[in-house]
């Protein structure tokens, strides 16, 4: 009897947790929205803000939208020097990442873009 009553409270608990993730209309949870570490560089451009931190070995970006509150396509890429680009893409409200590398005495690229219009550093933090 304590078992049921066990099993059907912690299957309540995960069915409002997945929805609460889920959020209004089903759309994508942004859990993280911020990166962590020292602010290393800020480009601005027409319709947004490309934010580049970095802490002890690891580099994380994001970009973000300079008014929030319309869906529309944006982007963040962060590349470090020979390896993989992290990248965040789609269809957000307010901002797209943040990504995270490990960078270790290695160069970045960030690019991030909102609504068409993009910005870049090029090879930077060497």
């Amino acid at each position: 009897m304590f078992g049921k009553l066990v099993r059907r409270v912690l299957a309540v608990l995960m069915v409002v947790g997945a929805m609460s993730l889920a959020g209004p209309g089903g759309q994508r949870a942004e859990a993280a929205s911020v990166c962590f570490g020292r602010p290393a560089k800020t480009v601005g451009f027409a319709t947004g803000e490309l934010r580049v931190y970095k802490k002890r070995q690891y580099v994380c970006a994001l970009t973000v939208a300079k008014r929030p509150g319309t869906v529309r396509p944006m982007s963040v890429s962060l590349q470090p020097r020979g390896g993989r680009a992290s990248v965040d893409s789609g269809r957000f409200t307010r901002q797209a990442g943040p990504v995270t590398v490990y960078a270790l005495n290695r160069c970045v690229r960030v690019s991030g873009a909102v609504a068409g219009k993009r910005a870049s550093t090029g090879w930077t933090l060497c």
